[in-house]
């Protein structure tokens, strides 16, 4: 369970350099100017740190449990599989609300979709190749 414990704050802290490298880019704060009028003027980085490390806990922990679930036999691929599952359900869902309910370009769309495209499999990758296969010693 340690083991899931740090992999998950490993996981976490990957989500932290990747938003800050795929948010803070001239090429984003460009294309994420059309959230300007709605956006907080100061961003709380403690909350959102914590936030991301939850989430990598979080991801650590369904990985785990997902694991005879999710498709291919080896690490890569199911990491690989469990990335899309999760892009698709934490990014391709917002970016689809957010199409419907906004007048934001297009191109901030399909760069909110590649950017956590790219986060995600990245992330997903990290926990499966950390993790050991479930069952085996350091999972429990």
């Amino acid at each position: 369970m340690l083991r899931v414990i740090a992999v998950g704050l490993a996981a976490g802290v990957a989500l932290l350099i990747t938003d800050a490298l795929l948010n803070a880019n001239p090429l984003a704060q460009r294309l994420y100017a059309a959230y300007g009028p709605i956006a907080r003027s100061n961003v709380n980085a403690l909350a959102g740190s914590l936030i991301d490390l939850a989430y990598g806990s979080i991801l650590a922990v369904l990985f785990v449990a997902l694991w005879s679930g999710l498709p291919g036999e080896t690490r890569l691929v199911k990491g690989l599989s469990f990335g899309l599952m999760v892009w698709f359900l934490r990014v391709v869902m917002r970016v689809a609300s957010d199409w419907v309910a906004t007048t934001v370009p297009l191109s901030t769309h399909a760069y909110t979709l590649v950017g956590g495209l790219v986060q995600i499999l990245l992330v997903a990758v990290l926990i499966a190749v950390l993790l050991p296969r479930p069952g085996l010693s350091g999972t429990t």
